[in-house]
């Protein structure tokens, strides 16, 4: 079977490099972007797509919900989204609501919680 590939875009090199470590240990292959320009040329990049992108709702530029937007406009197949926050206001949390994101969690987050997050996103 094909691991699933997951992108994960935050700006703090500590969140994603935690993140990858985790993923990888279940047998994900990740890609990291840092910004929401940087997701943006990985997505055209990769023809094949991806199978999840979890995103953090407040990054300097482009916040997480301008970067769904975004690739939505670009990415071939539909491809479920997890919004990770350490802070997220109501508001933020309504347009991801309007955007129909599949999930969110909180930073710090219950790594089992996410890992079912992750699963259930990937229909495991």
């Amino acid at each position: 079977m094909i691991p699933k590939h997951i992108l994960v875009i935050d700006d703090e090199q500590l969140v994603t490099e935690s993140i990858r470590r985790l993923l990888k240990k279940q047998g994900y292959n990740v890609t990291i972007a840092e910004s929401g320009i940087d997701a943006i040329e990985k997505v055209k990049i990769k023809e094949s797509g991806f199978d999840l992108i979890i995103a953090d709702i407040r990054m300097p530029e482009m916040d997480g919900i301008e970067i769904i937007k975004k690739l939505r406009e670009i990415v071939r197949k539909p491809t479920p989204e997890i919004l990770i926050t350490g802070y997220a206001s109501d508001e933020s949390l309504k347009q991801a609501e309007e955007l129909n994101v599949a999930d969110y969690i909180y930073k710090p987050f219950d790594i089992t919680e996410f890992l079912n997050l992750v699963r259930k996103n990937l229909g495991k």
